[in-house]
Formats: C-alpha cells, sequence, structure tokens
C-alpha cells in the first residue's frame, strides 16, 4: 500500500501533521507501515515510538485527536505531511503546536502570513466567549446592522484606495475589509474554512 513511501533503516518515516485549514504546522512524529496502515484504517493519526517502540494513537489518553484529511509523500518519498483536523492542542504541553517557541530567544513566534487568518478567527471567538469592556470586536458581534455597514464601508475604501491612493493604502484599507467580514462571519458562525472550500470547489 506505501511503495512510494521510503522508510529508514529503522523501518520509519518522518510525518508532519499540518491543520488542514489553517496550514499551521502541529507536530511531528514518526511512523512505520503499521501505525501509517492503521492511520489509514481508522482516519485518526497513528504514529511508532522510538522510545517506547510501540504504535500509539495520537491522543490516546488525552483526547485530542488528529483526524486525517489526507496523507501526501515529499518528491524523495522520504517524508509525509499528515493533513489534519485537531480535536484539541496538538502538544503534551497543551499548546495548539508543539512548534511554540522561538530560537531566536524572543518566546512565543510572531505570526507568519499564512497564519493571519486563524489567529484572527481565534482571536474573534476569544472576544466573543470572554466579552472584554469597550471590545470593538464585541460592539460589532452585538450588531448586526453595524457590522453589515462596516463591510460596505470598508468595501468602498478599498475601491477608492485602489482607484486613487498608494499600494501601502490599499493593503491597509483591505486589511480593514478582511477583518470586518471575518467578524461578520464570526457573528454567523460560519467558518472561514466554509469560503475556502468554496473557493476550492470553484477551482476545479
Amino acid at each position: 500500500m506505501f511503495e512510494q513511501v521510503k522508510f529508514d533503516e529503522r523501518g520509519l518515516v518522518p510525518v508532519v501533521a499540518q491543520d488542514a485549514v489553517t496550514g499551521e504546522v502541529l507536530t511531528l512524529a514518526y511512523a512505520n507501515e503499521e501505525s501509517l496502515g492503521l492511520t489509514v484504517e481508522t482516519g485518526e493519526l497513528h504514529f511508532y515510538s522510538r522510545s517506547r517502540e510501540e504504535i500509539w494513537r495520537k491522543g490516546e489518553t488525552s483526547g485530542n485527536v488528529l483526524k486525517l484529511r489526507q496523507l501526501r509523500y515529499d518528491c524523495d518519498g522520504d517524508a509525509i505531511v499528515a493533513l489534519v483536523e485537531p480535536i484539541g492542542p496538538a502538544c503534551h504541553t497543551g499548546e495548539r503546536s508543539c512548534f511554540y517557541r522561538d530560537l531566536d530567544g524572543n518566546g512565543e513566534p510572531q505570526p507568519v502570513v499564512h497564519e493571519a487568518p486563524a489567529v484572527l478567527e481565534r482571536t474573534l471567538h476569544s472576544r466573543a466567549a470572554e466579552r472584554p469592556e469597550g471590545s470593538y470586536t464585541v460592539e460589532l458581534l452585538d450588531n448586526p446592522k453595524l457590522i453589515g455597514e462596516k463591510v460596505e464601508e470598508e468595501a468602498e475604501e478599498v475601491v477608492r484606495a485602489a482607484r486613487e491612493e498608494s499600494d501601502e493604502r490599499v493593503a491597509e484599507e483591505a486589511a480593514d475589509l478582511l477583518y470586518h467580514l471575518a467578524v461578520l462571519m464570526a457573528s454567523r458562525k460560519v467558518p472561514q474554512s466554509a469560503a475556502m472550500e468554496v473557493l476550492n470547489g470553484r477551482r476545479r
């Protein structure tokens, strides 16, 4: 079944687990042919523990399983990316990702471009749940008419910036529009991934 995969001398292959929706890298572990077979069979990631020398199902004790969406292998066939739907934190520390530290010593890494939508969406969910006093986001979430008006206003400003202003201003106005559109979707409890799935469908 895994003829394309080149297992090393121990019969193992590294597997990178990546959030299928946000693109965030969650963890790295190793698998052998049997654990890969179990992953495909059950739809949940199984790995091989090099220290315990046994197969284990991710989330077996914590419940934080990684549901399989797709397996991809690289050009050499000696590494695998598992696109997954995480159920809870991927890291045993409770962090969303095992890669939550920056090597330059400044602690938590700054979000990179592809992480921005996911970070924004999680922030919006946090505001909706915690409802901090004076939050502009909470004000918008509580006023569907206002958020609709703001999306219309920001769309007009993007168009005007594209027609009359600098590229920097276009980017700034586009960011405003994306933020307000994200709030509108959050207010309807429509995940951003739903819109991305529509775009993927239109690409085919």
